[in-house]
């Protein structure tokens, strides 16, 4: 493989901008990706992968190149020299190089260090510490190898306007080959990586992009049509918008977020998605939240998380989460349990799902609540764990719950 200056250069600069500049990693992708509109798909394909790749095995490469935060030039081209030996790539004869790492060192620094689990995962020493305690060895060993694989593209079908074996016939006449995925009634996985969004099926509003784990949520919310759901922590919509298509665009989703941001996003994805049952209401008080007390058939709290399920699309978050964070987002998860648990009537169901693996923010989260003062009006109902080394896909968490 010969490497060009122009497409390490968008490599270079996009690995300052995330571990110095605090930029978001997909971000960071976005932009390299426009700086040249003559880059064919394999050009395109080198830049995105190689930033994941650095940023994904930043501790192992950081550790043999000898380099620690904040990165200089230097060091980030460092980081690239040993990329670039471990997967066979010629290093070329530019200034930029500079003095790297000789290759036989590189080599057997990573033959020693992979010997270690925080070094050959790439992961800190806190993330190791806390899932090894809350998952055991064997199991946060083979979750952690699965996490750090490259995140298959997942379709989900939007049924409203199409289905799944006529979607991807129309797929394949606009060369994106897809295939069928087992026990995922509306989902296709592309083989092969490729840009979904220029697609007309996808401008006609045919699919989204949702990995096959998220589509399981939805669906365990055991939704009908006609019925009165609440989406608690809406976002950009992705449950939303399969919440309407179970529902065949009847009754009534109210789809709710702290951010507008993010429910304006959701207002242009249900546009083309061709969804008309999707209310959106902006939680900037106790307000909207007392207004549905007791009147909801469904309730999903999505609710906020360490992400730690999600880290083969969000690899970065190795690197920005901070064990503090884990602290406090299980005292916002058990908060929001509590207050918007009160929205479901007696009858009805409700859905605590995070895409996390940890224990403490799933099931303990359940069990807390189950024996609290708001929690003793419902039962369990039944739960799925989704864990990334046995599923193929994302890390997830969802328990169903009713209220007497």
């Amino acid at each position: 493989m010969r490497l060009h200056r122009n497409l390490t250069f968008a490599v270079i600069d996009s690995i300052r901008d995330i571990f110095n500049e605090g930029v978001y990693a997909d971000k960071a992708v976005e932009k390299a990706l426009k700086r040249d509109k003559r880059w064919g798909a394999r050009d395109r394909k080198f830049v995105a992968e190689t930033i994941y790749d650095i940023v994904r095995w930043n501790r192992l490469y950081a550790e043999i190149a000898e380099v620690k935060l904040p990165y200089d030039r230097d060091n980030i081209w460092r980081l690239f020299s040993v990329w670039c030996v471990l997967r066979g790539i010629a290093l070329p004869d530019w200034n930029q190089i500079g003095e790297h790492v000789p290759e036989r060192r590189i080599k057997g620094r990573f033959a020693e260090l992979s010997k270690t689990r925080k070094f050959r995962e790439s992961i800190p020493d806190w993330m190791d510490e806390i899932c090894l305690a809350e998952l055991g060895e064997e199991v946060w060993t083979k979750e952690i190898a699965a996490l750090n694989e490259q995140a298959k593209v997942i379709l989900r079908t939007n049924t409203l306007n199409i289905s799944r074996e006529i979607l991807q016939k129309k797929l394949h006449a606009e060369n994106v080959v897809t295939e069928f995925v087992p026990n995922h009634p509306d989902a296709l996985v592309l083989p092969e990586r490729a840009n979904v969004f220029k697609t007309e099926a996808f401008h006609n509003g045919f699919f989204e992009v949702q990995d096959a784990s998220s589509q399981l949520v939805a669906a365990y919310l055991d939704v009908k049509p006609g019925m009165k759901v609440v989406d608690t922590c809406a976002g950009a919509g992705g449950k939303t918008l399969h919440l309407s298509a179970l529902m065949e665009n009847k009754g009534q989703i109210i789809a709710m977020d702290i951010y507008e941001s993010k429910l304006r996003k959701l207002k242009v994805r249900a546009k083309r998605n061709k969804a008309h049952n999707i209310d959106m209401r902006v939680i900037d008080s106790t307000k909207p939240i007392k207004k549905l007390h007791g009147k909801a058939d469904r309730v999903l709290i999505d609710a906020p998380c360490s992400g730690l399920g999600v880290i083969r699309r969000n690899p970065d978050s190795k690197w920005k989460l901070q064990p503090e964070f884990i602290d406090n987002i299980k005292k916002v998860q058990q908060d929001v349990l509590q207050q918007y648990s009160k929205m479901v009537k007696p009858g009805g169901k409700m859905v605590y799902a995070t895409c996390s693996i940890l224990p403490s923010e799933n099931q303990d989260q359940v069990n807390k609540f189950l024996t609290s003062e708001s929690g003793k009006d419902f039962t369990f109902v039944s739960d799925k764990k989704v864990l990334a080394h046995i599923s193929g896909f994302d890390g997830f968490y969802m328990a169903l719950l009713e209220r007497k």
